[in-house]
């Protein structure tokens, strides 16, 4: 560990190595004698993780360092595709409309939805403990990671998995400002920037290309075949993976869990007078509802198709014990869980705080003490 200076606070060090030593927007200023050595620091290197165009993009492999997990990504290229559901659509929900035309930039996506194996690397600081026990210097990315996990989230008050399994499993009951966070720290934590996926991008990415109810065609009966949910699941989510990937080699976006994006939900339908139609995202002006996408393991196959969604309430933390009520998790969405993107471009910082990470209410806890 690097010994800390009386600062006041880890965190306020931590604030002053940020501001004194990086810039972490696009074409930020590095104040560094060896700019090269100092982006080297900050940037964790992977194959085949660097492109600078859509043709250049390929499947990577991103690491959690200090720990065992990984985060396998598929590139998505960029394109156009109609959105949301026709009338005629069989289970279709008034909030899937109206079909309308979106284009996207390019971007890579989660292979798997996040499992505990990486979610429990950040929920309970098990990177942390590993340096501290091997005594291992932090790196800046870790020291910079750190302000995004040391003290948040707050220790749950059950098993968050409700024994339904850990290993290869998804993590679920995460509030969206959980799952913001989560992105914020692996993005520190390996030098790219990782954020959840908007609507738009989600449902690009499940149709891959198709424009039936599901991204396999129209008939139900063949669900199974790709999805974990009420009639095959066991009363319970499923191991990532074992089920078929979509024509671009995403699994699960059918069932096993339903995944947050970025978007407020609107139940009325797409406000497109306030969407744009390239790269659209409604960010989240109020706390409930925003948007969960592709059913889960206790849904019906019509929550399941390519268009549905399902918008967040409170009552996915109505047993929460704690008052006020935690900002980090939903004691009852045990069908919730995420996959990240990363998008080719990264934004500016401006752009990230005004529109990619901007929502209201601001979320806020008490920070509390380490617990070891």
């Amino acid at each position: 560990m690097i010994p800390l200076p009386k600062f006041g606070s880890r965190r306020a060090f931590i604030a002053l190595i940020v501001t004194s030593c990086l810039d972490w927007s696009a074409g930020g200023t590095v104040y560094a004698t060896d700019k090269e050595s100092n982006k080297k620091d900050r940037v964790l290197e992977i194959v085949d993780a660097n492109a600078s165009s859509a043709s250049e993009m390929k499947p990577y492999t991103e690491r959690i360092e200090h720990s065992n997990a990984v985060v396998e990504m598929l590139p998505i290229l960029g394109g156009k595709f109609k959105m949301g559901s026709p009338e005629t659509e069989a289970g279709r929900r008034k909030d899937e409309g109206p079909l309308h035309d979106v284009e996207l930039s390019p971007f890579w996506m989660g292979k798997y939805e996040i499992t505990w194996d990486a979610y429990d690397i950040w929920m309970s600081d098990l990177d942390v403990f590993n340096r501290e026990v091997n005594k291992i210097e932090a790196t800046t990315r870790d020291v910079i990671a750190d302000a995004y996990q040391k003290s948040q989230p707050t220790k749950p008050y059950c098993d968050m998995s409700f024994g339904m399994g850990k290993r290869g499993y998804p993590a679920i009951c995460m509030t969206q400002h959980a799952a913001r966070t989560f992105c914020k720290w692996l993005s520190a934590k390996t030098g790219r920037y990782y954020r959840l996926p908007t609507e738009a991008e989600w449902e690009y990415a499940c149709r891959a290309g198709t424009t039936t109810t599901y991204s396999f065609g129209d008939d139900p009966d063949q669900l199974g075949d790709y999805a974990w949910f009420a009639d095959n699941s066991e009363g319970k989510y499923q191991k990532v993976g074992k089920k078929k990937p979509n024509p671009w080699g995403l699994y699960d976006m059918h069932g096993n869990v339903a995944e947050w994006v970025l978007d407020e939900h609107r139940p009325e339908g797409f406000p497109l007078e306030k969407l744009t139609s390239k790269n659209p995202l409604l960010v989240p002006m109020t706390l409930y509802p925003r948007i969960v996408r592709g059913g889960g393991w206790d849904k019906s196959p019509v929550d399941c198709r390519s268009a549905a969604k399902e918008g967040s309430t409170e009552d996915w933390i109505a047993q929460d014990p704690q008052f006020p009520v935690s900002i980090w998790y939903l004691t009852d969405a045990l069908h919730v869980g995420f996959r990240v993107v990363r998008p080719l471009e990264e934004p500016t910082q401006e752009e990230k705080d005004k529109f990619w990470e901007h929502s209201e209410p601001i979320m806020k806890e008490r920070p509390v003490p380490l617990e070891r």
